[in-house]
This record gives C-alpha cells, structure tokens and sequence, in this order.
C-alpha cells in the first residue's frame, strides 16, 4: 500500500515512522515532512490547505490512504473533500472536527448531555468580557474560540491577566480564532489526557499520556505547544479511564450521532482529574503532539488496520497490545520559544546517536540546508525513550539529549516529574 501522511511536525514524524513498519505499507509520502521524516518518507512540497493539489497528488500515486496529522485541514474538511473524490482519508469530517474547531461548539455540546466541564460563559465584544471578568474571583482561564496553534489558552493568576488575556484576544493576537472567547472557571485538579480511536459507533480506547504545557520546569510560564510528555498517565486509573469513556467521550460521540454526524478519528480528551472525578478540559481530533510521541512507540499492533477499521466502521473487530515500558518524551524547543526565537540554528551530533526501538528522536521544525540540519521552527525536536520506570525512561531521555550539540537549543529538565513523584 501507499500512504500519504499530512504534516511537518513531530507526530506525522512519529505516524510515519510507525506505519513504515507495518508489512501491509511498501512506500510513504509526507506532505511537507521534515529533515527527520526524510528518513522515513518520501517528502513532498504539498500545501496543506491545498485540497486541489493534494487529490492530483493522490490520483497520479495511486494513493491508498492518506492520514492527517494537524488539526487546521481537518477542520477545514479535507477528509469531506478526499473522501468525495473517492480518496480513502482517516480522520473526522468538518462537521466533527467542530469538537476541536470551536470550543464554544464543544461546551453548548457539552451542556445539551451533562457532560461534565468547567462552568464557562461566551463573549463576541471586548466590553462584555471584561465586564464578567471583574465579577470573578482568579485563577480564571480565558480561551480563544477557533484554532490558536495550541496557544489560545491563558490560565490567568489574576484578574489584570485574565482581563489583559481578553483584550489581546479580541484585538487579533490570535486571528479569527479569538473574534469569540471563552471565559471558564479554573479546575483543581491533575490533568492527563485519553485518547480513543472511533468509527462512528464504536470507541476503542487507546492510552493515556500527560503532556507539560507550560515553558518553565514545575510547570511554570506561558503555555507552548508542549515541551514533553509522558504514556502511561498514572493518574488516569482504569477506574478513571472507564469514567471518562462512558461520562465524556461516548455521550459526545453519541450526541454527534444523533445530529446526523459520525465521528471517525481520533478522540483526545484532555481531562482535569479533580476530587469530583474527571471533567472535560477540551477535545482534539487528533492524536495529540508531542503526546503522539510517547503514545505510539508503545503501541505494539500494527496501526494500518486499525486506522482502515476506524474509517470503515468495523473497530469491533479489532483489538490492541501495548508495551508495558513507560514512553517519556523530552521537546527541545529555540531558544526564546514560545516568544520571539530564531531560526537556522545548525543542530549537530543528531547522526552519532544511535536509535533504537528503545529511543528514538523525533523531528518537528527541523529542514536541511546543504548538509546541515538546521532549527526551522519554535518546537524542534521530540527526544523519546522507553523504560520500565519513568525515572529510567526519563534518564534515558536526557542521556540522548545531552549528545545532541545544539547551543541555540532549549529543553526543560523534568519531563515526567509528576510521575516520578508519584512513585
């Protein structure tokens, strides 16, 4: 079979690694791709949004599957458009990518089954917002509506920085993403997330991960798109991990279902575990990054037939095995990330480390120039590594790190801390 991964980051460099494994898959395209996945795959100079051009390119190399990483051609309704042109596609319709799209869309949806979340409210004007804001007590947590990169969140320590949080939004910080913005009580708790694969009927659990969204060690500083992550959560019980399918996500697929909409794809739900169990913090349609990172390198069933199931509707059929090793994830990111960083940093040392099934190093903003590898983005590589702990996969993780001889680089030193703790 021929594949065609959508994606630059650290999890289409993660999918494509895996799926080049299965025996099913004899060659995989990735449309931008990275320095990284050139090794794994064929790159392609394809735009993402450009539906047009991704079919030609599909048509004319027999493509036989094409998975989406990102979130943004999933929402525009890329999977609607391939799958038309009679192109098979994993990954949700636009109409159920909304979950991701909007969150104003996935609380209303929320409130019509008593999925449990955040008490919340919805601003369109500056004035409004910041009018229910100063009627609050802090911690608050102010949202940008659409698709903010992973940065349209703001847990605001006080009401300046909630109100602050709100003006940026609503004066274009975010683009379209913030000409709506949610206002939400802020959970105590520990968050984790849980992921599902699902066909429209049927809900497949996956695993669990915890990512660490924040710049500074002790998760501390601005959000990020994530600077590592860990599979398994152990804060996600199977006891916990059972509430959490039949509380949240089968009564959102199921209200999806009963508004003409099937959900095909992958179902993250990032949870906070508080005293009153777990409560629903936001839905991505798509495997998370750089949770995909920990996640799958643990996933011993061949992912092919799994992502064909969930498109055709036959998950029942399938079941899955996992490594019982603890996957840790460390994210080196440029310096100055998630604020104002530079790019085309040489990065050495990448070619001396051996990787194995054990560790393995993920590309995210990475390109080549000449024979340099160099730092093309904010979040640049995923640095995984199994262990039967996670203090041995963590100290795994950082040996790896540590051969890597990148001065413009930056990663935190404690990924997995939470955990260990826990131990």
């Amino acid at each position: 079979m021929k594949l065609l991964i959508l994606g630059s980051g650290g999890r289409e460099h993660t999918l494509c690694w895996l799926l080049r494994r299965s025996s099913l898959v004899d060659q995989v395209f990735c449309a931008p791709g990275n320095a990284g996945i050139s090794s794994e795959a064929t790159c392609i100079p394809l735009d993402l949004m450009d539906f047009i051009e991704i079919k030609a390119f599909c048509k004319t190399n027999n493509i036989d599957l094409v998975v989406v990483g990102p979130e943004a051609p999933l929402v525009a309704g890329i999977v609607d458009y391939l799958e038309k042109e009679g192109i098979p596609c994993f990954g949700p319709s636009a109409d159920a990518a909304k979950l991701e799209g909007s969150k104003i869309f996935m609380k209303e949806l929320c409130e019509k089954v008593g999925v449990p979340t955040a008490k919340w409210a919805k601003f369109n004007d500056h004035q409004s917002a910041l009018s229910y804001i100063e009627a609050q007590t802090a911690p608050i947590v102010v949202k940008a509506d659409g698709l903010a990169a992973g940065k349209g969140v703001v847990v605001a320590e006080t009401i300046e920085e909630a109100k602050h949080a709100a003006k940026s939004m609503f004066e274009g910080i975010y683009g379209e993403a913030g000409l709506e913005v949610i206002v939400e009580e802020c959970l105590v708790g520990e968050e984790a997330s849980f992921f599902a694969i699902a066909d429209g009927k049927t809900v497949l659990p996956l695993a669990t991960a915890q990512d660490h969204k924040r710049i500074g060690e002790g998760d501390t500083g601005p959000n990020t798109g994530g600077m590592g992550a860990y599979s398994p959560a152990p804060v996600l019980t199977e006891e916990i991990c059972k509430e959490s399918q039949e509380t949240i996500i089968e009564p959102l697929i199921a209200a999806l279902s009963s508004e003409g909409i099937e959900f095909k794809g992958v179902f993250y739900a990032g949870l906070m575990i508080t005293e009153d169990g777990p409560k629903l913090l936001e839905v991505n349609v798509r495997f998370g990054d750089p949770e995909c990172q920990a996640l799958l390198p643990r996933l011993k069933t061949d992912l092919l037939p799994v992502l064909f199931a969930a498109r055709d509707g036959e998950l029942e059929n399938i079941t899955l095995q996992w490594r019982d090793e603890v996957a840790v994830c460390v994210v080196m990111s440029s310096a100055g990330y998630p604020g104002n960083y530079k790019t085309g940093s040489i990065i050495n040392g990448l070619n001396n480390i051996r990787q194995t099934a054990d560790s393995m190093i993920f590309h995210a903003g990475t390109q080549f120039h000449g024979e340099n590898i160099i730092a093309s983005g904010g979040r640049v590589l995923g640095i995984t590594a199994l262990g039967n702990t996670v203090k041995l996969a963590q100290r795994k993780a950082y040996e790896l790190v540590d051969k890597i001889d990148w001065p413009d680089g930056y990663c935190r030193r404690d990924i997995g801390w939470r955990a260990i703790e826990d131990d």
